[in-house]
């Protein structure tokens, strides 16, 4: 058992000396601060006599006494033993503790998951009226009852509740030591809570025609420079012919995980939680050389595209690409329930790659960036992505460069472009909703332009003003291939 006795150590330049609780365990010392000072008439021969203070810490170590006696501690080192005997008896704060655990996972590296735990946790506050959530509220009946509001949403009625008991389970690991008996946070309500399992996703892909009606559509009149709907396009363009990259990843980009015509990243939402920090490359094809020239950063800015300059975050940059998207939905005419948002083109990518592209599930999942059942191999075997650059080059000739519903596969080699001369076969083919409506192929030529003019007569005049048009140059004689995008009204 531990022994207890008042004790100064040394004087203060004011006279007083501080007054302490030493406490003796195992032959180990250790001292608790009072807060009570004493001068030299307080004193005799080194030893506190003033009454008021000695009544203070008398009354002190009787309580720390009777604390100890209500567990066995003769085991315990000395610091357990200051811990338990100084713990106060009041409540723990739960909100306060949520705070913590969500600023320590962003430390981690886990901004995504923290934003969850976040919204999580404030929505309980919401319910339970107070931003002080404290430990003994979070009963059973509590936790179901604010389990119950949210069973009208799709995800949140199983993620929120989920984040809490993370939390709440944290707290524990930290708070309560099992083994000396120092139990701090005494209730635990999740025995007796069921949380319900989300709503399984829509099926949001769309078919190839769609893809080809939503890219190849006229962009809202707009007074701005650059207007939502074109950047929601752009985007949307981007994810698709990205083998579905989440608009976070397209957002964090740097130009230094761009090189080689490969982009080389690792997937935000699972990076955390995956042996291989779920690490990809991604080689561009063709046709998004012209978007990655256009929203390419200055200079001496570290990120790949310039989206930081417009939005703040990846999450209000995911927001207004989402706003452009439905933008661009509504002027087509469709409903509301029916427009597209960015996950539209994430999925629809997987969709065209296993039905129209003859891919496996695995081979779909490998080139979408999912966990797969294979996260240990993929730990410490040297990946080789090229198949998932093949198969995303697959669907984006289906989508961009066949008007037909019917099983085409089309692998498309090149990803750069370089110079040519007047005596190099070059090949033109200009298309419009994936349909091709012309093309040229003659020696003569030197520069992209120049082949340009010669395929715009091709096209027909009822194609609306500011609609999209891809021109397809093959250099024959390198056999290398790159696609550019025209708008009618600014491009020709």
């Amino acid at each position: 058992m531990a022994t207890f006795k008042v004790c100064v150590r040394k004087q203060r330049n004011d006279g007083f000396y501080p007054v302490y609780i030493r406490v003796t365990h195992n032959r180990s010392i250790g001292y608790i601060k009072t807060g009570k000072l004493v001068n030299d008439a307080g004193l005799r021969q080194g030893e506190v006599t003033d009454p008021y203070v000695m009544k203070f810490c008398s009354n002190r170590i009787v309580a720390y006494v009777e604390r100890l006696n209500k567990v066995w501690a003769d085991h315990w080192t000395l610091k357990d033993v200051l811990e338990y005997i100084q713990q106060e008896d009041e409540d723990i704060c739960f909100s306060d503790y949520a705070r913590l655990h969500h600023d320590r996972m962003i430390n981690n590296g886990q901004v995504r998951n923290a934003r969850n735990y976040e919204l999580a946790y404030q929505h309980l506050e919401r319910y339970a009226g107070t931003t002080k959530v404290m430990f003994s509220h979070m009963t059973s009946a509590f936790v179901n009852a604010w389990i119950a509001t949210l069973t009208k949403t799709h995800r949140a009625k199983e993620m929120y509740p989920v984040c809490i008991r993370q939390i709440f389970r944290a707290a524990i690991k930290e708070y309560n030591d099992y083994d000396t008996g120092i139990i701090r946070i005494k209730t635990n309500p999740w025995m007796k809570v069921k949380i319900p399992s989300a709503d399984r996703p829509e099926h949001i892909a769309i078919t190839p025609q769609a893809c080809r009606a939503f890219f190849s559509a006229p962009l809202p009149e707009s007074r701005y420079k650059s207007p939502l709907p074109e950047l929601g396009r752009d985007v949307a363009m981007m994810i698709l012919c990205l083998g579905g990259i989440n608009t976070v990843d397209l957002y964090n980009l740097q130009k230094k995980d761009y090189y080689d015509g490969i982009i080389h990243y690792k997937r935000a939402k699972t990076r955390g939680s995956r042996r291989d920090e779920a690490y990809m490359e991604m080689r561009v094809p063709p046709i998004l050389l012209p978007l990655v020239d256009k929203y390419l950063a200055d200079g001496d800015d570290p990120c790949l595209f310039n989206f930081h300059n417009r939005h703040t975050t990846s999450d209000s940059f995911g927001a207004n690409v989402n706003i452009g998207i439905k933008a661009i939905c509504k002027s087509m005419g469709m409903e509301k329930e029916d427009f597209y948002c960015v996950y539209t083109f994430r999925h629809t990518w997987g969709t065209i790659a296993q039905n129209d592209c003859g891919a496996s599930m695995d081979e779909v999942a490998f080139g979408m960036n999912h966990t797969s059942g294979h996260t240990v191999t993929r730990g410490y075997v040297v990946i080789d992505f090229t198949p998932a650059w093949e198969l995303n080059e697959k669907v984006v000739d289906y989508v961009f460069f066949t008007d037909k519903d019917s099983h085409r596969q089309h692998h498309h080699e090149d990803v750069s472009f370089e110079k040519f001369s007047t005596k190099q076969m070059m090949r033109g083919t200009v298309y419009f909703k994936g349909k091709m409506l012309g093309e040229v192929q003659d020696i003569g030529f030197s520069n992209v332009n120049e082949i340009i003019a010669k395929l715009v007569p091709f096209i027909p005049d009822d194609v609306p003003m500011r609609s999209i048009v891809q021109f397809k140059i093959e250099n024959c004689d390198k056999q290398q291939v790159v696609v550019y995008e025209r708008q009618k009204g600014k491009g020709f």
